[in-house]
């Protein structure tokens, strides 16, 4: 009994050891798995060691079903090499040996999804060893670029439960691709009550996966400003990538917590008379439809988020206060602002005395209540004669008279200003004012234009005489807040003088116009011939200068040496009357001695012929003192050359 259970010890030793040296004779490595991308190629290799050599060996493909059934795709020995027919790799596959490495390859075109299967490949000796290897095929398809969509209403922070914010989609992809989402660059987990994430997976028939993810808030108004969107993980064959999708904002309806009211317009410092735009907003999303603006100090409402007020003046002063009324609970949200108007009143202008005298002292005061700091000019006749808001002036003359206006601005707003006026009469005496020259030449008869102006108050009187106390009659009168101004017309007949005479309750003054008659004479050539002999004298040419005036003011200015009288002209028109006299006198005389026939025994019906004859050519010869001319008249007062004397 105890030989028997000896040997058989004996031979089961036996055959432990010659079974483990069977398969101890072949030893086959395979890569744990082969990765490839969808319709590319994939090689599996199958390497091997054996101490038979390789020309007896039999090699085996397998490939295992999800079920787990070993399916055979290829034998091969030394005498045949067999595909398997009805197969799914049947013309897809190739195996070739990789020569002296001891290794064979397994070749698949165009993998496919369903080819992510296990492979299995077996090779046997002759002498029965047997080794075996498992390699696992991964196929990779690259999913379309993922999209994101936000839904289109908003999204009220007053719902009770998470409300869908956004949907985000990968297609295609191959194995299935993963999808997270985040927010200002953080990643959203699941938070119960706040933070829902639903997957969506559907395997499309193609076999690629389809993946769908909805994100779920709880939104805060914080939210309105957050960017939501999703990345998406996928795999490729040996390594992950990563993609991401455009960002997107939601829309949060939330309550007003806030209120905001300005002025629109104008922009900077309101002055009265300006328009001012009052706008007010709530920070609400949407705003409230019922919103207004109350002036607290006059209790004045008006509706709406804008008000204009025209013409404003400083009682519009005050805090405006906006009030924003929620429509789903009637809160109350207010906001204020303060507006203040700013004012120049019109200019007062007030002089310190009743009257002011010539070279009495004067003072103007100029005032003009303001909310801002002015500036005051005076100005006279359109120049600017001095700053600040008096005027003084120490020694009043009559230049002193006249309009001043005082300017008042407030520098600090463009536009801003105001003015006011005040005539200065100055009392005194008659001033006439002096003309450059009263000294007049015009001609005989000529319309001679005289004027003056008088400064003095009360008013003056103004009067013309002559020299010789001849009132030359009521005259033309301006009066202007400077003065009276008196013109006066009148023909020149002779040297005259005349004067402008002023007068009032004060005094009187007075200006004296010399004016100087010309006479004006044309010379010419003169020429006289007798029966008996010719002569011809001709008179030395003499030029008189005429100065005449127009009508209106005139001024004379002669064009030459004032033109001399001839002396002695009064003497030869009296000898002239007397000689006429004489003259007259003789021929009465004669005419009665005719008359008696006491003359040369004429009758007295004789004519009077040779008397006529003799009497016109009785001559009076006129000298002058101051030229080398004769000139002879006749009785009848005509010209007779000196021949016929």
């Amino acid at each position: 009994m105890a030989v028997r259970d000896a040997s058989y010890l004996l031979f089961g030793l036996f055959v432990i050891f010659s079974t483990w040296g069977v398969w101890a004779s072949i030893e086959v490595n395979m890569e744990d798995r082969v990765e490839v991308f969808k319709g590319d190629t994939a090689r599996i290799s199958c390497m091997f060691t054996t101490t038979e050599g390789s020309g007896g060996l039999m090699i085996w493909w397998f490939y295992v079903t999800n079920t787990r059934q070993v399916q055979q795709i290829y034998y091969k020995d030394s005498a045949v090499a067999v595909k398997e027919v009805d197969t799914p790799f049947t013309e897809r596959i190739e195996v070739n040996m990789t020569g002296t490495n001891g290794g064979v390859v397994l070749t698949i075109n165009d993998v496919q999804l369903l080819d992510e299967l296990e492979f299995v490949c077996r090779i046997k000796d002759l002498t029965g060893g047997i080794g075996e290897g498992r390699t696992n095929l991964k196929v990779f398809k690259t999913p379309n670029l993922p999209t994101i969509e936000g839904v289109q209403t908003g999204i009220s922070v007053s719902e009770d439960t998470p409300s869908k914010v956004a949907t985000c989609e990968v297609k295609n992809g191959f194995p299935k691709p993963n999808i997270t989402w985040y927010r200002n660059l953080t990643p959203l987990r699941g938070i119960p009550d706040a933070v829902e994430i639903m997957l969506s997976v559907t395997r499309e028939s193609t076999g690629l996966y389809s993946v769908t993810s909805e994100l779920n808030l709880k939104v805060l108004k914080e939210d309105k400003d957050d960017e939501f969107y999703c990345e998406v993980t996928y795999f490729v064959p040996g390594e992950t990538r990563m993609t991401e999708t455009e960002r997107i904002k939601i829309t949060v309806f939330y309550p007003a917590t806030n209120v905001s009211i300005w002025v629109e317009s104008p922009k900077g410092k309101i002055k009265e008379g300006d328009s001012v735009e009052l706008h007010c907003v709530d920070d609400g999303n949407p705003p409230s439809s019922y919103i207004g603006i109350n002036h607290l100090e006059s209790g004045i409402s008006f509706d709406g988020n804008i008000r204009l007020l025209q013409n404003v003046t400083r009682l519009d002063s005050g805090v405006y206060e906006c009030t924003s009324t929620d429509t789903d609970t009637f809160e109350e949200t207010k906001g204020s602002t303060s507006v203040f108007v700013n004012y120049l009143d019109p200019a007062v202008v007030k002089l310190d005395s009743d009257a002011v005298a010539v070279g009495d002292p004067f003072e103007v005061t100029c005032n003009a209540l303001s909310s801002l700091k002015t500036q005051t000019v005076w100005m006279k006749d359109g120049q600017q004669i001095a700053e600040g808001h008096i005027l003084k002036v120490k020694d009043a003359s009559y230049d002193d008279a006249g309009t001043y206006t005082c300017v008042v601005t407030a520098p600090e707003i463009e536009g801003m200003d105001t003015s006011s006026s005040l005539l200065i009469n100055i009392l005194g005496s008659p001033e006439i004012v002096r003309p450059d020259s009263t000294e007049i030449e015009a001609s005989y008869e000529e319309t001679v234009d005289l004027s003056c102006f008088v400064r003095g108050l009360p008013t003056p009187v103004i009067t013309w005489t002559t020299s010789d106390g001849k009132d030359l009659g009521t005259a033309s009168e301006t009066v202007t807040e400077n003065g009276i101004e008196s013109g006066i017309s009148f023909k020149v007949t002779s040297d005259t003088t005349v004067f402008c005479n002023a007068s009032n309750d004060r005094g009187i003054d007075s200006l004296i116009f010399n004016i100087k008659a010309t006479v004006s004479t044309t010379q010419a050539p003169t020429t006289t011939t007798t029966t008996t002999t010719t002569t011809t004298t001709t008179t030395p040419t003499t030029t008189t200068s005429t100065i005449s005036s127009g009508t209106g003011k005139t001024t004379f200015t002669p064009h030459g040496p004032p033109l001399k009288r001839r002396e002695g002209s009064g003497v030869i028109i009296a000898v002239i009357i007397i000689c006429i006299l004489l003259l007259a006198i003789l021929g009465s005389v004669l005419y009665f001695l005719y008359k008696k026939g006491k003359l040369c025994g004429r009758s007295g019906k004789q004519d009077l012929t040779k008397e006529k004859s003799s009497k016109d050519n009785i001559v009076v010869e006129m000298k002058s003192d101051n030229t080398e001319e004769a000139v002879l008249l006749g009785v009848n007062g005509e010209k007779q050359p000196p021949n016929d004397q």
